[in-house]
């Protein structure tokens, strides 16, 4: 009689825990897309803060290559001016 009452009460409890176990892979793909989504918010704020400096630096790098430019273009008028 003990016997078959740890039987019947392993096969419940091994019940019980299976039950208790399917439960979580559900919330886990739960969890899983909520966490893809922070992933891909964050990324488009990173790239939209990445190709915004890409940009500034751009500007920055032409704006002085034009100023270079300009002053050897200032220097070879002078040296084409002062000729007689």
């Amino acid at each position: 009689m003990k016997k078959i009452f740890m039987l019947s009460l392993a096969i419940w409890l091994g019940a019980g825990i299976a039950a208790w176990a399917q439960q979580g892979p559900k919330d886990d793909i739960k969890d899983a897309g909520k966490e893809a989504k922070k992933a891909g918010k964050a990324t488009a704020k990173a790239a939209k803060k990445t190709g915004s400096a890409t940009k500034k630096t751009a500007k920055k790098g032409v704006h002085k290559a034009a100023s270079g430019v300009e002053k050897g273009a200032d220097k070879v008028k002078q040296k084409t001016d002062d000729k007689p």
